[in-house]
């Protein structure tokens, strides 16, 4: 793959997972990005990081699944799967940085 190429599927790919980011702040979140961890968190009695990596959990047996089945799957599915994973490592970083 050139250095182009490559360089326009990585900026595609960070753009939909801002997009998405976006698009779930307004559906899961209040004004605390985090929220959602940090209640879980409560629920079960864990740290806000552990409750994100529960949940984290699935998307990578999601993805492990995929890579490991040989079936073929859709470049929309595999995208999806593969920001959902960025997604919830960008939000581990920003538990990180809030100092759990």
């Amino acid at each position: 793959m050139t250095s182009d190429k490559f360089d326009m599927v990585l900026n595609n790919l960070l753009n939909k997972c801002v997009h998405t980011l976006g698009k779930k702040a307004k559906e899961y979140s209040t004004e605390d990005r985090l929220h959602n961890f940090k209640t879980a968190a409560k629920l079960k009695n864990e740290t806000p990081i552990q409750s994100l990596a529960g949940m984290m959990a699935k998307h990578t047996v999601s993805v492990y699944d995929m890579c490991m089945s040989g079936k073929a799957y859709s470049k929309e599915l595999w995208e999806e799967k593969i920001c959902d994973s960025i997604n919830y490592l960008i939000l581990l970083r920003a538990l990180i940085e809030e100092g759990d």
